[in-house]
């Protein structure tokens, strides 16, 4: 993993945010989902006793586990094969792409939906949202491919208040927030956050 991706990226001010083009896979551990069974917040982390990551993309074949700790429900989600291939999920929207079940950190705002995998992924959307000046290393990043309505200045203030609101539902495991309820399944590919190229 290249070091850069590992530096900081706002300065201490705040108002400068530095992107560094770091993966949306590299927030995939731990993703926090709705239990299927009980409702509460379940949690969706790669199988244990696995080597390490060699490339970013693995994350999207590797073998998952899902545990709730309120209900002990577990499922465990291994990648489908044609032929000899793998095949991957694709990242992005407000479900987790491995059990296709309503990830727990999701809210509505300026009428779309704010989500994240996890605390590290909303550290990352909400430097990048509050800083008032933003570069980037590498623009095909996560942050380079957010969504136009998550990025402008002019939403920065509601797009915070509802990071806020995710910080809230994660101190919350046991209510269900309410914009999971109404999907059970994926969203459509034009839902994702992320734009193709991916």
């Amino acid at each position: 993993m290249p070091d850069d991706l590992l530096m900081a990226d706002t300065d201490e001010t705040g108002g400068r945010h530095l992107d560094r083009g770091r993966p949306l896979e590299l927030y995939t551990d731990p993703m926090y989902v709705v239990c299927p069974k009980c409702e509460s917040r379940a949690v969706s982390v790669p199988r244990p006793g696995l080597p390490e990551l060699r490339y970013y993309s693995e994350s999207r074949f590797r073998p998952r586990r899902l545990t709730c700790g309120a209900c002990g429900a577990t499922r465990d989600w291994t990648a489908a094969r044609e032929g000899n291939a793998l095949v991957g999920v694709r990242l992005g929207g407000p479900d987790d792409p491995f059990f296709g079940l309503p990830l727990w950190l999701q809210t509505p705002c300026r009428g779309e939906v704010l989500w994240a995998y996890n605390e590290r992924h909303l550290d990352a959307l909400e430097a990048h949202v509050a800083a008032t000046l933003r570069e980037h290393v590498r623009p095909m990043g996560m942050l380079g491919r957010l969504p136009a309505w998550i990025k402008a200045a002019g939403n920065r203030e509601d797009v915070l208040k509802a990071i806020g609101r995710l910080r809230a539902q994660h101190a919350d495991p046991g209510e269900r927030p309410a914009a999971a309820y109404g999907h059970e399944t994926p969203r459509r590919t034009a839902d994702l956050y992320f734009r193709e190229p991916y």
